[in-house]
């Protein structure tokens, strides 16, 4: 009766050792997010990785800066013809944060995750999105060199095949199409304070202070970030922070001039409609792509951080014009043309 007595205390005390064990680890995860997010240089780092091409459809440009951060921590895609269907073009920005394990290895593979889905061979582009993205973040869990890693990603992405754009995203990355001149939001940003992300959280156990995530993350979805998904009884869709993404249809037009994808770093600083116009001028002057791109990032960059953390962002910016099978220059003509304010929203554009 003694032996079998000290057995259950030994185990109520590994039970108990476990639990704090989990807590401890837990906040050391959460110490070292918020370490690493506060972190920035005495100087900007302003080198850009950037890069272009370019086919009968699109003409792309792409460029990324650390910036003021201590680390680069982003990652981009920009695929004219995709090896799995080559009528598929793909568009993606990942912002890493607390690391770039996650944003390196989806920039690397999310795009072959949703090639690959059955519901992408049946035709449901959407629904491949959606699984494509769970299927991902469940693959990096078992991968231990990043399930060990403190570290997430948005991931603000544009599937285009024949008429059709389809843009899935998770987080405050964003993208933005000029129609006709005009700003148009592709995604909403996935943030604690909208209401329907807050009540996934509270439901899933969390909380939300300072409109962060158990009073860390700024944002309420995101790939990894798997401290933020332990609750058994809920499924990936219902996690305090999911990867489970929106996805909206559209349908491009000749009126479709250029869409941008960047991270937030971009977004804190300038609105929808402030690039929009800001790549139209550069467009209608002249500028390449990749070059525009280059001066929206030196554009947004604050010239030190006592700003509230604005403008001191990893920076990365995708942005792809639309050649509708003429030349760049005809593109550049039409971007000299003021917008139209008014655009027509009846192009079957669908949240699906």
């Amino acid at each position: 009766m003694q032996v079998f007595v000290l057995i259950v205390q030994d185990n109520i005390m590994n039970i108990c050792c476990s639990a704090v064990y989990a807590k401890v680890m837990e906040s050391l995860y959460f110490f070292m997010y918020s370490f690493k997010m506060g972190q920035t240089l005495s100087e900007p780092v302003t080198a850009k990785d950037t890069s272009c091409c370019q086919d009968s459809s699109f003409r792309v440009g792409s460029s990324c800066m650390q910036g003021w951060r201590i680390n680069m921590e982003d990652s981009h895609t920009h695929i004219l013809s995709l090896p799995d269907d080559p009528n598929a073009a793909f568009f993606a920005v990942y912002d890493g944060h607390g690391g770039a394990e996650i944003a390196d290895y989806a920039g690397k593979h999310l795009h072959k995750f949703v090639v690959k889905r059955q519901e992408y061979k049946d035709g449901d582009i959407p629904e491949a999105m959606r699984q494509a993205f769970l299927e991902l973040d469940s693959h990096m869990l078992e991968e231990e060199c990043i399930f060990s890693k403190p570290s997430g990603s948005t991931a603000i992405t544009a599937l285009i095949k024949g008429d059709k754009l389809f843009c899935a995203n998770v987080g405050d990355s964003r993208a933005v199409a000029s129609v006709n001149g005009s700003a148009r939001a592709l995604s909403e940003d996935h943030k604690p304070s909208n209401q329907a992300e807050y009540d996934r959280i509270i439901a899933a156990g969390g909380w939300v202070d300072a409109n962060r995530v158990n009073g860390n993350l700024a944002l309420s979805r995101a790939l990894g970030d798997f401290a933020f998904k332990k609750n058994g009884k809920m499924s990936a869709e219902q996690q305090i922070v999911t990867a489970f993404p929106d996805v909206t249809e559209h349908t491009i037009t000749s009126d479709w001039e250029f869409i941008v994808l960047a991270c937030d770093g971009i977004w804190d600083v300038m609105s929808n409609k402030e690039v929009v116009s800001f790549i139209r001028e550069n467009i209608a002057t002249g500028h390449e792509p990749e070059e525009i791109c280059e001066e929206l990032m030196m554009r947004c960059l604050a010239p030190d951080c006592q700003m509230a953390g604005l403008g001191c962002d990893n920076m990365t910016v995708v942005l792809v014009t639309f050649l509708h099978g003429e030349s760049y220059e005809k593109l550049q003509e039409k971007c000299k043309q003021p917008p139209t304010e008014h655009v027509d929203v009846k192009d079957q554009d669908t949240d699906s």
